[in-house]
């Protein structure tokens, strides 16, 4: 799952992946027996207009909305379909987007007014208007909202319109947080205004089934097991993308994925580190990589009464061996994480307490918290033995692998684990709520631009938000209530700072690793940026080299 912000494009050729693409030198000889036509025409030079990549995907989406869902793969898909105010770029910088420029703020800093652009349209051909904007942004406030994300607008007191193409957001008090949360797709008020804010995150017609937007690429289809195709949106307000057509094409995991990417049946993925070394064999292929912006980690359902316990949460990530993780199944291209904060944010902190391996240790505080041999061999406390499931997603070879290594690591210290996988939907459905129904969950956050704790951790988001582990402290939910009124930035990673020691001393998750991403795509495709947080970041500006 990836907040945000979390998830994360097709192939030359016209088919579509997130792992492969196939190029190289399609310059052919001329004919013999005529002196005309013998010298090779010079390769086109910059951009081109015209053909389709395939992108691979092991994740299919949920819906296409993002005031709802919750994963990556819906995320990466939603971002082609949608344009906001604002956008980052590479650089984890807010843009102008929609927006014609940055913000006119208030002193006090209770006001920010944007202008939009003239001649915005949605794919149906209506023009975005402040009207729009005002939409978007009032359903986060409706009392009716049944999304994630309500928590992230407690400082926005009114969104109104000053006329078509301004939009006035008045705060309730200074939010250091504001500016990364306008970058939500834009809603049409045309389309939605009349469905009930209670029944929207149910509208299948517009969710699923025919979701439009003002971003460049537009829905045509969505084959679940297959395929989802995008085309060009010849009116987008930043000029026409260059491809005509982009196809997701859907598989069982990333091994699949792979030999896809070698017959050149997709044009890009994301690439496990375990099969670089084959990927780099593909003549058509090349290796983009950079460092996301994420954390994995193991999640323990806290209301699972085995870990609720500090001491043995402590003890289980001592016997889990994290550098061998980086080292076997991350190939070394991760580094061990500590905290829920990543290396790339100005409010990183790797002052906080660390558990490194040592299964003795381990084995010592569970016997200091109760935990004996059964007749088996199994931990026993009370009559219940230490056994539990840890879940993944279908698809996902390395959280498979996670979830196998751990059984093994536990195993030795007699505690007793189920490594299951489920189908995204399921999986989703399973872990999030009202549901919660999980023992441990190996999952990864792409993390938003701003390191505001609180939709994660604040006790606020267990009934119907982030929190799914049912993680509270006191402390904890002061500081992501106030950290957000902290404008000075040196000021508010202190604050924060105490935030992550207190998560890395309590070990709700133990963390995992901050991994390289690396992507895999056809040679041929030109205009590629890796962007820390966005799998398929510009696509607009991709094009193709023939």
């Amino acid at each position: 799952m990836i907040f945000m912000l979390s998830l994360f494009l097709v192939a030359c050729g016209g088919q579509e992946s997130s792992t492969d693409e196939q190029g190289g030198d399609t310059s052919t000889p001329a004919d013999e027996g005529t002196d005309e036509g013998t010298d090779d025409e010079p390769a086109t030079e910059g951009p081109q207009y015209g053909g389709e990549v395939v992108l691979g995907s092991s994740g299919e989406p949920v819906l296409f909305n993002a005031h709802y869902h919750q994963d990556s793969a819906s995320a990466d898909k939603t971002d082609l379909i949608f344009a906001g105010l604002m956008r980052s770029n590479e650089n984890l910088e807010m843009v102008p987007s929609i927006a014609v420029d940055e913000p006119v703020i208030s002193e006090d800093g209770m006001e920010w007014t944007y202008t939009i652009r003239e001649g915005v349209l949605f794919h149906d051909g209506e023009e975005l208007t402040a009207e729009d904007v005002v939409f978007t942004y009032e359903i986060f406030l409706h009392e009716d909202y049944t999304g994630p994300r309500a928590g992230s607008f407690t400082a926005l007191e009114k969104v109104e319109a000053i006329n078509d193409y301004e939009v006035k957001f008045t705060l309730n008090e200074p939010d250091a947080r504001f500016p990364t949360l306008m970058s939500y797709g834009i809603l049409p008020y045309h389309i939605l205004g009349d469905i009930p804010i209670a029944d929207l995150e149910d509208y299948r017609e517009f969710n699923i089934e025919k979701p439009i937007g003002a971003g460049p690429f537009e829905f045509v289809s969505w084959t679940p097991g297959q395929n989802l195709v995008l085309t060009a949106f010849e009116d987008y307000f930043e000029g026409r993308p260059y491809l005509d057509k982009v196809t997701f094409r859907f598989a069982a995991d990333s091994n699949a994925l792979v030999l896809l990417m070698q017959t050149g049946d997709i044009d890009w993925m994301v690439a496990p580190p375990t099969e670089l070394p084959t990927i780099e064999t593909f003549d058509h292929a090349k290796i983009s990589n950079t460092l996301a912006l994420r954390y994995d980690y193991i999640g323990w359902n806290l209301q699972n009464p085995l870990f609720q316990d500090v001491a043995v949460r402590q003890a289980l990530t001592h016997a889990i061996d994290r550098q061998e993780i980086v080292e076997t199944i991350m190939e070394g291209n991760a580094e061990v994480a500590h905290a829920p904060v990543s290396p790339l944010s100005w409010a990183y902190n790797d002052n906080v307490a660390k558990f490194d391996f040592d299964p003795e240790k381990a084995s010592q505080i569970l016997a200091d918290a109760g935990w004996e041999p059964g007749s088996d061999g199994i931990l026993e406390k009370d009559g219940e033995r230490f056994s539990f499931t840890i879940l993944s997603n279908d698809g996902n070879v390395v959280r498979r692998d996670i979830g196998i290594i751990v059984q093994q690591y536990l195993g030795q210290i007699g505690i007793e684990v189920r490594a299951e996988q489920m189908e995204w939907g399921a999986f989703l459905d399973k872990i999030n709520p009202p549901n919660y129904d999980f023992d441990a969950v190996v999952l990864a956050w792409g993390l938003a631009l701003d390191p505001d704790p609180s939709a994660i951790w604040h006790s606020k988001e267990i009934e119907n938000g982030l929190n799914n582990i049912s993680y509270r402290n006191d402390t904890v939910d002061e500081i992501a209530d106030n950290n957000t009124l902290i404008l000075d930035q040196d000021e508010r990673a202190a604050a924060l700072a105490e935030v992550w020691e207190i998560l890395a001393e309590e070990q709700p998750y133990t963390f995992l690793y901050y991994p390289e991403q690396f992507l895999a795509l056809n040679k041929d495709i030109e205009g590629f940026t890796h962007h820390p947080r966005s799998n398929m970041y510009r696509v607009n500006e991709w094009w193709i080299n023939e």
